[in-house]
């Protein structure tokens, strides 16, 4: 392992988007900074390191960068760098939630994957009842979508297989239609994401939550996700 190798084995947010598309990373002694487009719907900078060393390194990457690129990881660690950098400002800190144990989680509703020609109900789920969702039909790094049908053949839940790596399996664009809410739909299609995405060979199954959101926070606990604090920031304005 070279001198910054345990830095990209160290940071699991590293990890994850060193892997994603067109992604470029920049290494110094004790720091990293992955630049990742689109990662998680946000061009992003992801961050590793001791805070002194990322620091210098996150300004030299900004200057490479366009200026849409968002510093991104533990929050802790995103806090200390932006009070090292007055150009940059806090955005937003919300939740990483992660597991490594399969749910095995039954249920009565059989939630599976979507075939390539069920996306036009899938974005008209979207758009009714998550418009603001990060995984849309049609994102590129949305891999494939899985969902659950009512009585009547009708799509009311769905969740996308999105931004996930051969190491760790990211759930995005999880709904659940207005009107079958309340059911236990999005944890039973949750809870088949993650075992299928583990069974599949990764260490980890994933996804971002903002704190506000405490059902779906309180859904992902009773399938046995933990969380961890992650924040992003941005060029100052």
């Amino acid at each position: 392992m070279g001198q910054h190798g345990w830095v990209i084995e160290k940071e699991l947010f590293v990890r994850w988007a060193a892997k994603s598309r067109d992604a470029r990373v920049w290494r110094r002694p004790d720091a990293v900074v992955v630049a990742s487009p689109g990662l998680a719907h946000w061009d992003r900078l992801v961050l590793g390191g001791d805070a002194d060393a990322v620091a210098g390194l996150v300004r030299e990457v900004m200057a490479e960068v366009d200026g849409m690129f968002r510093p991104f990881g533990n929050e802790d660690l995103v806090t200390a760098v932006v009070a090292r950098v007055p150009e940059l400002e806090m955005t937003a800190r919300f939740a990483w939630m992660e597991t490594v144990e399969p749910v095995r989680r039954g249920g009565e509703n059989r939630p599976g994957w979507l075939a390539p020609g069920d996306e036009a109900e899938v974005a008209a789920l979207i758009a009714e009842s998550f418009p603001d969702s990060y995984a849309q039909p049609g994102d590129p790094d949305v891999r494939r979508w899985a969902g659950i049908r009512d009585a009547a053949g009708r799509l009311v839940a769905v969740a996308a297989d999105a931004w996930s790596t051969d190491e760790i399996g990211f759930l995005a664009g999880v709904t659940t239609h207005p009107g079958a809410r309340g059911r236990g739909l999005a944890g039973e299609l949750c809870g088949f994401m993650t075992d299928e995405l583990l069974r599949e060979g990764r260490e980890r199954t994933a996804l971002i939550v903002d704190y506000v959101n405490t059902s779906a926070i309180a859904t992902y606990r009773k399938l046995g996700y933990s969380s961890v604090p992650v924040a992003a920031a941005r060029r100052a304005v």
